[in-house]
């Protein structure tokens, strides 16, 4: 059974809501709990609540370790005398339900100690990824010293009726009204009098998974750490009515004072796109309306343009638009308020509406969170351009993930293969941590439906699928076995790769070009021509080109799998129905006098989607590469990739022999930053992109290094390394990129008409540098050379 691995430590913060402790990742299961799911009495536990559950200890001494598993549905946040110690859980389904695993023993004291946790379940209009059986919250302490915690009827409870929900489609989650009057205060605090809350109610045992029939949450150790959380403050007020502010407010903490009978309003800039948990602390104003309403950037004027944006940097004359938190003050002095979630915004646009007492507004304030990433890879360039698209992508790369990735933070944040298939290959490249890679794959193997296609993301409370998202999980499979030097792992997730063939398989006809595919054919979104809501056009006999070369990539990639894990009957399935369907692609689609594969056999429509794959299967003969590359680039007939499928896009190109114009093809990036974008869009159509934060289009953050520093896996576990630069004009660059041995380095520099090459190779490792068609071996360390 694994133990206690590792400790990760995170900032300790000044302000009591997130004063943060540390987290144990991994929990022994060799013995049965003995905790109890306890919940609210007379409850039924399906409703909307906010909820606090208490138990005072005594303790003889400090204690040296003191670890407890905590999880709760919806979500939890864990106090030890008053400082916040975790979060969570971790966003699974019922079948694989996450419990988080803690120390406490620095938070706790000789003596008396007080445990509390927040409670909260947002009911029917919870996010779109909550999966959900009722409220319920557990506890388990690790041994018979701990176990004085474990959850069961001496706990105490009590519901905040201080809270409702301001509901709205935001797939991502509710609003908060809460009124102070009405909320309960310091409940985390040793000294609170809860002597009149009522015992919890005793649901059912707890019960690791497996251990048991079944019934609810099958608890398992979460594998992530606690998530990332450091104070930021709001550095400028961007417009104000009905009041003038200080300078410093709210960059630092300064009151201001709204007079009483007054009505007041003022737009926060972050001045970048972030998530937070938002704080506020404010004094009297005695029944005082507070709303908080958040905004990735603002609208054009509503009435004329419907949902379309400008400049992002643009406030004067917008419509403001977005989910909001809405306040009522009690009166009191130092009343304090913190968003049960984190909220994603540039912009906060708060206004005040004040009784008969003047209210103080002592300090606004964020604390960003999400998953504790590391940028450990270094690119070095007198080109700013390209240091700005690198910084961006990397916001947009962690704004995007936090217990699982997802498309977007603002508003579904839900973990679509499309999307992730990219996400993950960015965590490679900039972190080197594989740890929410690894549980997306575990996420995505779960959600599959019994015909053997994954779901379009998961965890999700409601089903989708998008059969093409199936094809690019194996393409995610192949990519962890190529990048990373756990093959037991993928070898435990052939099951669900066979089954989405086997899924696939059902649809072929015999000449193995798919008919008919079911489901959501999600591409890409465009609009071209016989293109229907991102879904490719198909012929008279419902097939498409494009689905047929993805299709025929999974052939290839699993065939690979197989084969490195002994698998030699699924080897020779595989790579028999990939030849099969290979020759069918070419012949059915392929048009020698356009010199391009055509979308439908009656080759009518015509796509840079369909080429670039064909080109990446290995379908587009070697003499033709360069006229389809031209056509790609100059043709805008063809139905053009948004920023999305660029990446498939940009591989095709640099193997059609082009990658050294790499640089070149970053106008749509190029385009966001114009537009005052400081995450990637959703789509490339800037003014009429929902999202403004997709990471998606976050591929230059792999291709800076795989493709201009050209570092790349060589084989299985990236054990062999190959160095491919498309360096374009650049004349002196250099980086690195962390590696599951160390890193791999490169530095290229133009003196005196020569290039001077210094590749460094972690141990363990050989490679082959590639330079203008000639090869040369590289060894383990520091390898110089002058060409």
């Amino acid at each position: 059974m694994k133990k206690l691995l590792s400790v990760v430590a995170l900032c300790l913060l000044l302000l009591p809501d997130f004063s943060y402790a540390q987290s144990a990742v991994y929990a022994s299961q060799s013995r049965p709990w003995n905790a109890n799911w306890i919940a609210p009495q007379n409850e039924s536990g399906n409703n909307y609540g906010v909820y606090y559950f208490r138990k005072k200890i005594d303790l003889p001494a400090k204690p040296s370790s003191f670890i407890i598993h905590v999880s709760a549905d919806n979500r939890y946040k864990l106090y030890v005398n008053g400082i916040l110690v975790s979060l969570g859980p971790a966003r699974g389904d019922t079948y694989y339900w996450n419990y988080e695993t803690v120390d406490l023993a620095p938070y706790l004291t000789a003596g008396k100690n007080i445990v509390a946790a927040l409670v909260f379940n947002e009911a029917e209009n919870r996010p779109e990824a909550q999966i959900s059986v009722r409220t319920a919250f557990i506890l388990q302490g690790k041994g018979p010293e701990e176990e004085i915690l474990n959850t069961n009827n001496s706990w105490k409870y009590t519901r905040d009726n201080g809270y409702q929900p301001i509901t709205g489609f935001f797939a991502a989650s509710t609003g908060e009204f809460v009124d102070m009057n009405q909320s309960v205060k310091d409940w985390t605090s040793l000294d609170f009098n809860d002597h009149n809350w009522p015992a919890a109610a005793h649901l059912f045992q707890g019960h690791i998974k497996g251990d048991g029939d079944g019934l609810a949450w099958m608890l398992v150790p979460s594998s992530l750490p606690q998530m990332e959380l450091t104070q930021q403050r709001l550095p400028l007020v961007r417009k104000t009515t009905g009041i003038t502010l200080p300078e410093t407010f709210p960059a630092s903490k300064t009151a201001i004072t709204i007079p009483a009978d007054t009505t007041v309003s003022f737009i926060l800039d972050q001045t970048f796109l972030t998530n937070a948990y938002i704080n506020l602390h404010f004094s009297k104003g005695k029944n005082a309306g507070i709303s908080m309403r958040y905004a990735e950037s603002l609208y054009d004027d509503a009435a004329k343009y419907g949902d379309r944006k400008g400049n992002r940097n643009d406030v004067d004359g917008k419509d403001f638009k977005g989910r909001k938190d809405s306040l009522v003050s009690a009166g009191d002095m130092g009343q304090s308020y913190t968003t049960l979630y984190w909220r994603t915004f540039r912009y906060i646009l708060v206004t005040i509406h004040t009784q008969q007492e003047p209210l103080i507004i002592d300090d606004i304030s964020g604390v960003f969170t999400g998953y504790p990433f590391t940028f450990n890879a270094a690119f070095n360039t007198q080109d700013n351009e390209l240091k700005q698209i690198l910084d961006i992508g990397w916001r947009t790369a962690r704004l995007c993930a936090m217990e699982t990735y997802f498309d977007c933070p603002y508003y579904e944040q839900l973990q679509y293969i499309g999307d992730t298939r990219i996400q993950a290959l960015i965590s490679y490249y900039n972190s080197g941590d594989d740890r929410l890679a690894r549980n997306a794959i575990d996420l995505m193997d779960h959600s599959r439906i019994t015909e053997g296609a994954t779901q379009s993301r998961w965890p999700t409370r409601s089903t989708q699928i998008i059969s093409t998202f199936s094809l690019w999980y194996i393409g995610m499979l192949h990519d962890f076995w190529m990048y990373r030097p756990d093959s037991s792992f993928i070898r435990s997730k052939l099951t669900g790769e066979r089954a989405v063939l086997d899924f696939f398989s059902r649809y072929q006809g015999q000449d193995g070009s798919l008919r008919s595919t079911p489901y959501w054919n999600f591409i890409d979104w465009v609009g071209g021509k016989g293109w229907n809501f991102a879904m490719p056009p198909k012929g008279a006999d419902g097939a498409s080109a494009i689905l047929d070369l993805q299709l025929l990539m999974a052939y290839q990639w699993a065939a690979e799998l197989e084969a490195s894990m002994g698998m030699p009957a699924y080897v020779a399935l595989y790579k028999s129905k990939a030849a099969l369907l290979k020759t069918t692609i070419r012949n059915k689609y392929w048009n020698a006098g356009r010199k391009l594969f055509a979308d439908t056999d009656e080759k009518d429509v015509y796509s840079q989607h369909a080429n670039a794959l064909a080109i990446l299967a290995g379908v587009a003969n070697q003499q033709d590469l360069s006229d389809i590359c031209q056509q790609l680039l100059t043709d805008k007939s063809l139905t053009q990739c948004t920023i999305y499928f660029k990446y498939y896009l940009h591989l095709a190109l640099a193997k059609g022999g082009l990658g050294n114009d790499y640089i070149k093809w970053l106008d749509v990036w190029r385009d966001n930053i114009k537009m005052g974008l400081t995450t990637w869009a959703e789509i490339s159509d800037l003014p009429n992109s929902r999202s403004d934060c997709h990471a998606w289009g976050a591929s230059p953050n792999i291709e800076f290094f795989r493709m201009i520093l050209g570092i790349d896996t060589d084989g299985p576990g990236f054990r062999k390394i190959k160095i491919t630069p498309h360096l374009g004009d650049l004349k002196n660059i250099s980086g690195e990129i962390p590696h599951p041995n160390g890193k791999v380095a490169a530095t290229y520099t133009f003196d005196r008409n020569k290039w001077k090459i210094k590749i460094h190779l972690p141990a363990k490792t050989t490679g082959t540098l590639l330079w203008k068609n000639k090869k040369y071996p590289l060894k383990t360390g520091e390898n110089l050379l002058e060409i």
